[in-house]
This record gives structure tokens, sequence and C-alpha cells, in this order.
């Protein structure tokens, strides 16, 4: 039996989560539910390609699950906005994942998110390396959890992905995640219709973005967050 993986360096500062060990927060102390709209839900447009989905599975791929805040969020927007007959497909990868308590302790932040938190809660134990697939409302709402390196984990994926959400600690506290693997897989699972949206706006993510094929916008940031950025798949580059 694998043994599971922590950081055994999460803080509760003002009884908020903070990784002591990339000295950076987990959700942002002004509004982290508001973020996660306005960069992650409102930068994909996933309120209308929700609604317009037909018969069909849509994709979203994110780096970081951490507190699982943007998963919740895109939950609850599907089971509002999504036909019946779609389903949801959640992939996300994190090298670090939170104990069960520490998660639940996040969770608690967000009382509209508490119906979706509590049956994410029924399933989440300590993770092991490797995938750990979750199912939720019968089966239309699928969680793949990627536990381990980034650069090890999105290799493994086959499945085409339609919106981006890339979530890792900032590019300057843990560049190992923000790689040219990172880049390259991306573009290895999207096609003309992907999206993708980060809090970031580093000039290493940009040029990294657009060097796979990705047209990227800079536009303001939520908060005290300058800018960001958003875009999408446009194909390959020479």
């Amino acid at each position: 039996m694998q043994t599971p993986i922590t950081s055994n360096s999460i803080e509760w500062r003002d009884g908020q989560p903070y990784a002591s060990a990339f000295q950076d927060v987990y959700f942002s102390t002004d509004n982290g539910l508001e973020e996660t709209k306005f960069v992650f839900l409102t930068q994909n447009d996933l309120a209308i390609r929700f609604k317009n989905l037909k018969n069909a599975n849509f994709t979203i791929a994110e780096t970081g699950f951490g507190t699982g805040l943007n998963f919740l969020s895109a939950w609850q927007l599907w089971s509002e906005h999504a036909p019946s007959d779609s389903c949801l497909h959640f992939i996300s990868v994190e090298k670090y994942p939170l104990t069960v308590d520490d998660i639940s302790l996040a969770q608690a932040y967000w009382p509209t998110l508490a119906d979706y938190s509590q049956q994410l809660l029924t399933q989440y134990r300590q993770l092991t390396p490797g995938i750990h697939q979750l199912s939720f409302a019968n089966g239309k709402v699928t969680l793949n959890l990627l536990i381990g390196d980034v650069s090890e984990m999105l290799p493994q994926i086959e499945t085409p992905v339609e919106a981006w959400f890339l979530d890792g600690f900032s590019p300057a506290k843990n560049p190992d995640m923000w790689s040219a693997s990172l880049f390259q897989n991306m573009a290895r699972l999207s096609h003309s219709l992907t999206t993708f949206a980060t809090f970031t706006s580093a000039g290493d993510v940009r040029r990294g973005l657009q060097a796979v094929g990705f047209q990227v916008k800079k536009l303001a940031g939520f908060g005290k967050k300058r800018e960001m950025l958003r875009g999408h798949f446009i194909g390959n580059v020479s």
C-alpha cells in the first residue's frame, strides 16, 4: 500500500489555509469564491457553453486541485445551466493533496457550495499517488484526481479538454509546475474550441502558451491582482 503524499507545510492563518513551502495562499483572502467565478468560470465562458451542450460531455482540466473550490464551483454552474443529458468530466492534478480534515475546514468557507462539498467529502480520502476517480450525480459528474507531479500525470491523459483552469501556486513560487511540459501537454489535449484561463499574467506563462499554439489575451485581474490571462487554442505553431 502506497503512503499518502503530504506537503507537511499547511498552516492556518486567520482561519485560512496557507502553503508555507510555497509561501502562498490557497485562495484569495479577498473572496476566493468570487475570484474562482471571475477567473475560471467567466473567462472560460462556461455558463453559455454549458447551456449549449447537447447530449455531450464537457471536460475541464485543472492544475492544482487545492481545496477543491474550482471543482465545486464548476459543478454548481453545470448543475444550474447544463441540459440533463450532458455530463461533466473534471480532471485535476495535485502534487500535495490536502488531508480530509484540512479540505473540510477550507470548504466550510463557502456555504453556497455546501451541498456539493458534502458529496465530495463523502468520497474524499487521504490520497495516494496515482489516478483516483470519483463519481457524482448518478454518474453525470466525474472527478479524476491525478495525484503526483504534473509532468508525470498529464501525459497519462488522452481525453480531449474543452477548458483549462491553470491554478497552481504562482509561477514565481512554484516554477516547476509552469513548465514547457505542461504547455505541450495542454496543446496535445486541446482542439479548436478549447479555452484556458489563469490568475497569473507572468511573461513566461504567456510566452509558453503562445509557443504551443494558444492565443493569449491579458486583462484586468480579480481584486488586488492587476492582470490575468485568458485565451483559446488556435493550433500548432512552427
